[in-house]
């Protein structure tokens, strides 16, 4: 067995006027010990006790501060803070509990000061539905959490931790590398060789793909006619509507990736390493801003943490060329069409090529030549931006810029 990590959101059904009230309260008097304690550059869990024990908190707010400041300051680096932290507690802070029989199953205890906590029913994400049992059940491990209000909707994010199944023991060159070729044309490609060296089995997420396209172009252009009319809080909404159908696209795509792994024998997905593909991106501002807003990282983390929830490796390599070069010969080609492969050796067998297809091919040979590479860190970072550690990222656009804000540049 493994360990996995993942956080899992809770959206907090409307509190009534005094619920509403005292989150506020809670949230206030977090924040003032926040910037109390930071502006006294609090260094140690000792000197952040002193200023913080004095604020009207729970034990578990406070000591989730005596541990976050002093990261603050010494191993973030940070200027200056955002004003609007997520207030978080230590894992003893919050009880779960589930009543299957109601029309909300879920309710969760929030700490507000020593001796008064508030209970609150909660929606959870579908997806995460398993974790959430396996917390309540015993089976998982809750670590942080952290709580914000977003837009006017109370958010709870949990962090959980759980065993899942190791990785069948076989060597590398005994597995079936299936290349993971992430675009803007078809969404996801994977495709891996057969026995005999060919091609075999593609499949291409090319629907999605457009869906998603969709789905970006009518954001941008209704926010800026929102932006131009000064209705900023509307294009917030709107927004957040359009970015949780793109991570419903996102997810049943990265699911759909991960069965598709499961269908073949002793397989390890191979991605392109996201620090060439960000490193490389220069193709003029408008299509940068596409690319680069094109949600690489989150398909990545959402990838490996499915496929290392059913002891699937994941691998990655360095991306460079790996659109550009022919899989049956290795001459660098090019796209006469967004979906077609040229090869311009004469003396090749393939001449035109499905592009994504292709691709994919030119990424899981990668990981046959050697040069593939496991993303482990070593300095804490499990962020999913940088497709890194083997730890969930999180599963929402709400919740990823929680996190940003929280830890300013300093977050990945």
């Amino acid at each position: 067995m493994t360990e996995l990590t993942k956080t899992l959101e809770l959206k907090l059904v409307e509190p009534n006027a005094h619920k509403r009230r005292k989150l506020r309260e809670t949230r206030e008097a977090y924040q003032h010990a926040l910037q109390d304690a930071f502006n006294q550059n609090c260094t140690t869990q000792t000197e952040a006790n002193d200023v913080v024990v004095t604020y009207n908190l729970s034990g578990y707010a406070k000591n989730a501060l005596k541990q976050y400041v002093p990261q603050l300051t010494t191993t973030y680096n940070a200027g200056d803070l955002h004003d609007d932290h997520p207030v978080r507690f230590t894992n003893e802070g919050l009880r779960l509990d589930h009543k299957p029989e109601n029309a909300i199953e879920w309710y969760v205890k929030i700490p507000h000061h020593e001796d008064y906590h508030l209970w609150m029913p909660a929606q959870p994400n579908p997806e995460q539905r398993d974790w959430l049992e396996a917390l309540n059940a015993g089976d998982a491990e809750m670590g942080e959490s952290r709580l914000f209000e977003r837009n006017g909707t109370w958010y709870l994010h949990v962090t959980a931790t759980r065993d899942v199944e190791e990785p069948s023991e076989v060597s590398a060159e005994e597995r079936t590398p299936i290349g993971v070729d992430i675009g803007e044309a078809s969404l996801v490609t994977v495709c891996h060789r057969d026995d005999y060296g060919s091609p075999t089995a593609p499949e291409l997420w090319a629907d999605e793909g457009k869906t998603v396209r969709r789905l970006r172009k009518t954001y941008f252009t209704a926010k800026r006619r929102l932006q131009t009319r000064g209705s900023e809080r509307i294009a917030e909404s709107f927004g957040d509507d359009l970015w949780n159908q793109i991570d419903d696209v996102f997810h049943r795509v990265t699911r759909d990736v991960v069965e598709y792994a499961e269908s073949v024998e002793n397989p390890v997905l191979v991605l392109e390493d996201l620090t060439y593909i960000r490193e490389s991106m220069d193709y003029g501002v408008y299509m940068n801003r596409r690319l680069h807003g094109w949600g690489f990282a989150k398909l990545h983390a959402q990838i490996r943490y499915k496929a290392v929830e059913k002891g699937i490796p994941v691998e990655t390599v360095n991306p460079r060329n790996t659109s550009r070069e022919c899989h049956a010969c290795g001459e660098v080609g090019y796209r006469p069409r967004q979906a077609t492969f040229r090869c311009t050796n004469d003396a090749c067998w393939m001449g035109e090529y499905q592009a994504d297809v292709n691709g994919a091919i030119n990424i899981a040979d990668r990981y046959l030549s050697g040069e593939s590479h496991s993303r482990e860190h070593t300095d804490g970072d499990d962020s999913a931006e940088d497709g890194g550690r083997l730890t969930a990222p999180q599963d929402t656009q709400a919740d990823a810029e929680t996190q940003q804000e929280t830890l300013g540049t300093y977050a990945s």
